[in-house]
């Protein structure tokens, strides 16, 4: 293999998995690890990916403005409807629950039975679905109106977390890494996911298999702080072993 071709597979291979480690690019490329460092240096200097310690992360991310609500509510729509309805078998009466601003969740709210619930979000979207609910008492954050996804972000909606404690919080993200954790392309969503994590009793992440082996841009949480994750069935066994091995309950619809 050429230095060329090389440089041109390893770019591929951070930006398809969103991070990769030196050791895995070493066995990948069939040369030796300090070959694979001295790439990525000067991979990093011409600004095709940055290094981490140990490997490499895509740039990727960082160029990419946050992905348009309607562009999310198409994408593995069918999963994110399994997952949705697997996520309300959850939901007791009298819940107070938490919902982010993900295509995933507006699947819920869509889907949720008018049952006496306290519902908090930061979803303008969720908001609209779940107002024709006359059971269920909905408040929003309020805050900086993200307009591609529909969503209050910033430090009012962050603040206003202060004043509430939830039961559940049912979330999303753009990538789960077994090692980097949860994390999110976007640092205002990912500061409000964070956010949400720390005022609430149990995390149940919804994260279709896509999802799986993608490290973003901005980290959200380490996989230590949730508790349950519904995916969908085409996630990795090899991922799901793992993640059962940490004491997390995976579901796959």
């Amino acid at each position: 293999m050429l230095v060329a071709e090389r440089y041109e597979k390893i770019v591929q291979l951070v930006n398809e998995r969103g991070s990769i480690r030196v050791s895995e690019l070493s066995e990948l490329c069939g040369v030796t690890e300090e070959t694979i460092r001295r790439d990525l240096d000067r991979l990093e200097q011409t600004g095709k990916l940055r290094r981490s310690h140990g490997g490499a992360v895509s740039v990727k991310e960082q160029q990419q403005p946050e992905t348009p609500y309607a562009e999310r509510e198409i994408t593995h729509a069918d999963e994110k409807k399994r997952i949705a309805q697997e996520a309300i078998k959850l939901i007791q009466p009298n819940d107070r629950i938490l919902l982010d601003a993900s295509s995933t969740a507006w699947y819920m709210a869509s889907n949720l039975p008018d049952i006496p619930l306290t519902v908090l979000t930061n979803s303008i979207k969720v908001a609209v679905e779940l107002s024709g609910k006359e059971k269920i008492q909905v408040i929003s954050t309020g805050g900086l109106l993200a307009s591609r996804s529909l969503s209050y972000v910033g430090p009012l909606a962050e603040r206003s977390l202060d004043a509430y404690y939830v039961n559940k919080l049912f979330l999303s993200c753009k990538g789960v890494h077994l090692d980097k954790g949860i994390s999110e392309s976007n640092e205002l969503q990912a500061r409000i996911k964070h956010k949400m994590i720390g005022i609430a009793d149990q995390v149940i992440l919804l994260a279709d298999a896509s999802k799986f082996g993608v490290q973003a841009f901005t980290h959200v949480a380490d996989l230590t702080d949730v508790n349950a994750i519904i995916t969908d069935r085409r996630i990795p066994k090899a991922v799901a072993d793992q993640l059962a091995e940490r004491d997390i309950s995976v579901t796959a619809v």
